[in-house]
């Protein structure tokens, strides 16, 4: 860790906010409820990573009714559709108006660092010195892409979910997916309905059905707690903020998008890609013991959520008929590269802090944290990651009640004692 040099063109104010997606415009509102000078730098436009970084048919996997900040509920004609990415965007573009933010766009933030008790924030456009800093770049700057990308034939296309927009961009022919989380199995569907055939692999993932009992699974994760769930209710927390994504789609007819869907539609599944070796894909024989681990715990989730509706009252009717994974009889072990043309990554994304001159790394590269406060230093706090204070950290609506506790830390680092904050 070094320590920066304070150039000329230096702006102050009492908190940075970098990045200016639902976690920084969250926070921002909390701060200026509080009076708290602060500016936000986003490297892009307003909500950008909806905008430009993802891919062009995607959906939410939360109903409308949870796109929500503080001070703006949705208040849309379709509370229980599942918005667009590009609507994410500009929703929020509206909700910065709505509490006038104070968001400078095209502003790369290139290194952090502490000087004399405060931090410097060193962009391409100038540089800002303040006693707190808030990361809202959220955790998936990157996608997250296995070394055996690099033995991957050259005559096949690679891309990953973080760079693929449409099947415009893949060849004609055979694809290969690379897991079957709420990405991956998205992405085998749509390819495989542009007519390619698809072979998804398939590793640890997290099966959940679209609707139960005629409710949004959002809706009895909400009512029943669990998404409230914090860091006293978990006992292994490291396992806790690495589970995969749901296998969840959002459509308009609310339809379920799991294993047996995709198999149904004709794409092939076989076991998680453990090696590339004399021009072969090599699969784990693990499939059937992975999916009979995601349906038990599947069902194990929705045993516990009719429990909680006995217990309130709520009339249950029979007990609705799971479906087991239908898993092949003997997924290939070996399929050769050249039965394909391309290969997507959807094996997750990763957050992206190389701009920070901080010691507050763990062996693994992972920002150290303490319920939002950074590790070793008081004055930045960090936002959007997963299990960040509760189950619902890394979702929109959990944006408010991680931004208003961690302004609330912002506060009493900036020397006022206050001990509770505008809601």
């Amino acid at each position: 860790m070094t320590e920066p040099a304070l150039s000329e063109n230096v702006h102050e104010t009492d908190v940075v906010v970098i990045g200016a997606g639902q976690s920084g415009l969250a926070i921002s509102y909390f701060l200026s409820q509080s009076s708290i000078d602060h500016v936000l730098l986003e490297r892009g436009e307003i909500g950008n990573a909806w905008a430009k970084e993802r891919w062009q048919s995607l959906r939410l996997l939360t109903p409308n009714w949870q796109t929500t900040l503080p001070g703006r509920p949705y208040d849309g004609a379709d509370p229980d559709g599942y918005m667009h990415a590009r609507d994410v965007s500009s929703w929020l573009t509206g909700y910065a108006e709505h509490i006038d933010a104070p968001v400078l766009c095209g502003i790369n933030v290139e290194k952090v660092g502490p000087l004399d008790g405060r931090y410097l924030i060193e962009t391409n456009r100038g540089a800002w010195l303040a006693d707190g800093v808030v990361l809202a770049t959220g955790a998936a700057s990157q996608a997250s892409v296995p070394a055996l990308d690099d033995e991957v034939p050259e005559n096949i296309t690679r891309l990953t979910s973080y760079n693929y927009k449409s099947v415009d961009q893949l060849p004609p022919g055979p694809c290969l997916v690379v897991g079957a989380s709420a990405t991956g199995v998205q992405l085998a569907d749509e390819i495989h309905s542009s007519g390619r055939d698809v072979t998804l692999a398939v590793g640890e993932h997290v099966r959940l059905p679209r609707t139960y009992r005629d409710r949004d699974i959002f809706w009895w994760m909400n009512e029943s707690g669990i998404l409230d769930e914090g860091l006293d209710d978990i006992d292994d927390l490291v396992r806790a903020r690495s589970i995969p994504s749901p296998q969840l789609v959002g459509t308009e007819d609310r339809s379920t998008l799991d294993l047996n869907q995709l198999a149904d539609h004709g794409v092939r599944l076989v076991g998680r890609l453990v090696g590339i070796n004399d021009d072969k894909f090599q699969f784990a024989g693990s499939l059937a013991n992975v999916c009979a681990l995601a349906d038990l715990k599947m069902k194990r989730l929705l045993k516990n959520l009719d429990e909680w509706a006995t217990g309130e009252g709520i009339t249950l009717d029979s007990v609705p008929a799971v479906e087991p994974t239908r898993v092949p009889e003997n997924p290939p072990l070996v399929l050769a590269t050249d039965g394909f043309a391309s290969i997507v990554w959807a094996t997750g994304y990763r957050a992206d802090f190389s701009y920070l001159d901080l010691d507050c790394f763990d062996r693994k590269g992972r920002i150290k944290h303490t319920a939002g406060v950074v590790d070793g230093y008081d004055g930045i706090v960090v936002m959007g990651l997963t299990f960040l204070r509760t189950r619902k950290s890394s979702f929109i609506h959990g944006a408010g009640e991680d931004a208003a506790a961690l302004a609330q830390a912002l506060r009493r680092h900036l020397g006022d004692v206050s001990t509770s904050i505008p809601e």
